[in-house]
């Protein structure tokens, strides 16, 4: 019996309504913005998807500069509407989706005469900085059925509302696994959608995938930790071969912090049998393959992903010395961040609120929560860019608080739970018997 059949049969039907709830009133509020949750990376991914469907380059060109512009050109009427001194001018869609259409045709147009079809890209930028996403088909293929039914614009906006309302329901699913009330489980549902991940999570690029696969990974430990092995490692497993497909480094930081974690908590305990050696041994066997893999697909490497931070995506000439640029530079950013979460402290607050509470309410997982909430902040540190949108290389570590505020909150509501050392009475008892 699969795990998701099994909360199936013991949850309260009235628990499975309410999840439904809160996901459909979630997608209608998403209603409010078809458009303009683009980025730059959007257009790539996405006519790497209108390549996958059949579409030809200068097709898949035209209707991905035709999504850009019109995003660009709401953008702009909204903007004026009000602007307290321009609000009675003419609307300015027409100007803004010329001049979006010129210029990003502009460079389209040249690269593609020059003959680069090959790709399954359009040609926005240089090869180099393309290569990124063309090792990068798992989000594209995700994509592809979303766009052929429902067009560019709805198709993005429903494949976006599909990964967000996941991840969701697997940080319900994973709570629930670890014997959390369900109104506690309810409201991990709820603070997903209305945290940043949540909203990083509504834009069309990998980092939705990302944290929903991340997810499904953590549910896959807790799992394991109560006693059903089997599903859990082919969980991890299954979450680490399609990360790769989405984002290979995120797939290698995940696979090196699980594996981690399991050595850590393996050591602790002084045995190097059992179920968390199976999962380390699972974590580590995805971390070679990711790196025998990447190796063998040519993927780009640690050098041009620096070379392409360092050169403004290769607009410069590369760095003779790259890495001692690279540390100033990393150094310099972890100073302004800290600065300004300092300044605006609800971030470290509901991290640090969150470590505490998983670290209260079940120590064993807390580690692997941590460890893998933890990849967002080593995805950071790769590309220490502190003009990047919404700290959307870091919101990862969102997930965090999260899944842990209400493991803080599930503890507050019943203190009398907890036993010495972090476990639970009665079903939690078996995490006891996993870790030794």
């Amino acid at each position: 019996m699969s795990a998701f059949h099994r909360f199936r049969v013991r949850a309260p039907r009235s628990a499975r309504a309410r999840v439904i709830l809160i996901a459909v009133v979630f997608a209608v509020l998403q209603l409010a913005n078809t458009t303009n949750r683009d980025t730059p990376d959007t257009k790539n991914y996405l006519s790497y998807a209108l390549d996958l469907g059949g579409y030809s380059k200068q097709e898949a060109a035209a209707l991905t500069i035709d999504y850009v512009c019109a995003g660009k050109a709401s953008v702009a009427r909204r903007n004026q509407a009000v602007d307290v001194v321009r609000f009675h001018r003419p609307s300015p869609t027409r100007r803004v989706v010329a001049e979006c259409r010129r210029e990003q045709w502009r460079g389209v147009s040249a690269r593609l005469a020059a003959g680069r079809t090959t790709e399954h890209t359009v040609p926005f930028m240089p090869p180099r900085f393309m290569r990124i996403f063309e090792a990068r088909p798992g989000y594209p293929v995700l994509l592809v059925p979303f766009v052929t039914v429902l067009g560019v614009t709805w198709g993005l906006w429903a494949s976006a509302v599909a990964v967000t309302v996941a991840g969701g329901v697997l940080v319900f699913l994973l709570l629930r696994t670890l014997r959390v009330s369900t109104g506690a489980a309810l409201t991990g549902q709820a603070l997903y959608y209305v945290l940043p991940c949540g909203t990083t999570a509504m834009r069309p690029m990998t980092e939705g995938l990302m944290m929903a696969l991340t997810l499904a990974a953590l549910w896959g430990c807790a799992l394991v930790l109560q006693g059903r092995v089997r599903a859990g490692t082919w969980l991890v497993g299954g979450c680490q071969a399609v990360l790769f497909t989405v984002k290979h480094s995120q797939a290698l930081f995940l696979g090196l912090c699980l594996g981690l974690s399991c050595a850590v908590l393996l050591a602790r305990r002084r045995r190097w049998d059992g179920p968390l050696r199976t999962l380390g041994v699972v974590a580590g066997c995805g971390v070679l393959a990711t790196v025998l893999l990447a190796n063998a697909l040519h993927y780009p490497s640690q050098s041009e992903s620096l070379q392409d931070l360092l050169t403004g995506h290769y607009a410069r000439p590369d760095r003779v010395h790259p890495w001692p640029e690279f540390l100033h530079l990393e150094s310099a950013f972890w100073i302004e961040w800290t600065r300004r979460q300092l300044w605006e402290p609800l971030f470290l607050a509901a991290v640090l609120a969150a470590g505490w509470g998983a670290l209260r309410r079940h120590r064993t997982f807390a580690v692997f929560l941590m460890a893998a909430a933890g990849t967002g902040v080593l995805n950071q540190a790769a590309h220490p860019d502190i003009n990047v949108w919404g700290d959307r290389l870091i919101v990862l570590l969102w997930l965090l608080p999260a899944v842990g505020l209400p493991l803080l909150l599930d503890l507050l509501a019943r203190p009398g739970a907890r036993l010495p050392g972090g476990l639970l009475p009665g079903p939690q008892r078996r995490e006891s018997e996993v870790a030794r």
